[in-house]
């Protein structure tokens, strides 16, 4: 498969971009900033500098032609403000849908957050208008003509992958989940296209990854 990963130098995307690449996908990895051009190229991704808070779904179609998939992994981040919630989580997510429609990839899959979905619960200002901008990105991609797949993860930590998950439509219930497992279930879900026009969560439980990912069909 022909894979491209959105905001390819995010915790997730990295670990993506190597499994990906060790299974023999190829992939490209788009980045904001050029100093992350060797980290991305040790993942087996090919970098490519692209700024979705710059650009449109037109400016990205050379980029996507001929992909059989592209994964939306870009956040604000840490520290980032309201402002920047919106015109990464929300808005990246719309122009990397418009450039898939243009391409012609039907396969998208979206890494969201749990809470999205519903009114922010809690937490700053800040945290409010990140629930709000992943929200609207869910809403935008449902309405789209794509074969998307919406993946909400619970508490992200660093641990090692357990290769176990609760994978299942919402609500799983809270909890938390490796980074490692996100990029495994990502890996599945891109292998498994009879999964899709679906919204997911997912936290660490006891049903291997594969298995877990079967049974959505």
């Amino acid at each position: 498969m022909n894979i491209v990963i959105a905001g390819g130098h995010g915790q997730i995307a990295m670990r993506l971009a190597r499994l990906l690449s060790a299974r023999g996908d190829a992939v490209l990895s788009l980045i904001r900033d050029p100093a992350q051009v060797d980290d991305v190229r040790e993942t087996g991704a090919g970098p490519v500098i692209a700024d979705l808070e710059k650009l449109s779904g037109d400016d990205l179609v050379d980029q996507l032609t001929g992909a059989n998939a592209v994964v939306f992994a870009a956040g604000a981040g840490p520290g980032s403000g309201a402002a920047r919630k919106d015109t990464v989580d929300r808005g990246a997510s719309a122009v990397l849908a418009d450039a898939a429609e243009q391409a012609g990839v039907r396969r998208f899959v979206q890494i969201s957050s749990m809470g999205a979905g519903k009114p922010p619960a809690g937490g700053d200002d800040v945290w409010a208008a990140y629930i709000t901008a992943k929200t609207a990105a869910e809403d935008d991609l449902r309405g789209r003509d794509l074969d998307w797949v919406i993946l909400r993860p619970g508490r992200l930590t660093d641990d090692n992958g357990t290769g176990l998950v609760t994978l299942g439509e919402p609500e799983v219930g809270r909890g938390e989940v490796t980074r490692d497992d996100v990029a495994t279930v990502i890996a599945a879900l891109l292998a498994e296209p009879k999964v899709n026009r679906t919204t997911l969560e997912v936290v660490n439980g006891d049903v291997p990854i594969a298995d877990a990912v079967a049974a959505l069909v």
